[in-house]
């Protein structure tokens, strides 16, 4: 009779929390390192790459034919994103989170090309110098599972449907979300000022709205990204407005 314990297990139970932090670190990042494989040598390659995030939260990159990491992903889609900006202090002690992904090319003129694009550009915007030139392309990044290290001693393995919102009709939210952006952005400021400012007291600047979501809506400000959740999650696109409605009541009272 064998006396070895078998080693423990440094996986802690997935949780609504470490949901909602892997969520967080993807829907606030502005950057990752891609991880591929080389196409000519099949040596690891780690690219810098700039990130943005579809509806369902799924990372969205943009990338030129004349980076190396585009022709590795053309030949084996296999890839990983390592997302989380260090802080102060020890950069291992903040929160940081690898997606293991297959990159899906988007075709130009198709309904995700737009909305992919729309999403891109109010997170990226200067990125519009460039992101219709014939050699860019933007690629999704299908998530199947990931890797969250929340700091010392808290690591989670997810699976897909812990990242990913649910969106019934992505077109209806696409055609939503332009419209409703841009009115939040000219009409409303002095909200959007509030949700961050009082909602998540994340300091003065000028606050706008970037993209939203079933789940929350993202604000940025310069190179500030932060994120405001729904206190549920939304079924359909009509229920936008009251949610917004109730956010800045919540943050006029607080």
């Amino acid at each position: 009779m064998s006396l070895e314990k078998e080693p423990k297990s440094v996986i802690r139970p997935t949780d609504d929390q470490a949901r909602r932090l892997a969520k967080e670190l993807i829907r606030t990042a502005r950057f990752g390192a891609l991880a591929v494989l080389e196409a000519e040598t099949r040596h690891p390659l780690a690219s810098r790459v700039a990130v943005a995030t579809d509806l369902d939260g799924a990372p969205v990159i943009l990338t030129s034919t004349l980076s190396g990491h585009t022709a590795a992903i053309l030949e084996n889609p296999s890839c990983s994103l390592l997302l989380g900006e260090p802080g102060k202090g020890d950069p291992l002690a903040h929160p940081r989170i690898s997606l293991f992904c297959k990159a899906v090319k988007i075709s130009r003129g198709s309904s995700d090309h737009e909305r992919l694009r729309n999403r891109y550009l109010s997170r990226h915007p200067k990125a519009e110098l460039y992101v219709d030139f014939g050699d860019f392309s933007f690629f999704r990044l299908e998530l199947s599972r990931a890797s969250l290290n929340g700091g010392f001693g808290k690591a989670f393995e997810l699976e897909e449907e812990d990242l990913l919102a649910k969106v019934s009709s992505p077109g209806d939210w696409s055609s939503m979300e332009a419209g409703a952006v841009a009115h939040m952005n000219a009409d409303h400021r002095d909200a959007v000022k509030l949700y961050a400012q009082n909602l998540l007291k994340a300091g003065e600047a000028n606050w706008r709205l970037a993209c939203l979501d079933p789940e929350g809506v993202d604000l940025v400000a310069g190179d500030k990204v932060e994120r405001l959740w729904f206190a549920d999650p939304l079924e359909d696109p009509s229920e936008l407005r009251p949610a917004l409605v109730a956010l800045a009541l919540q943050a006029r009272n607080t």
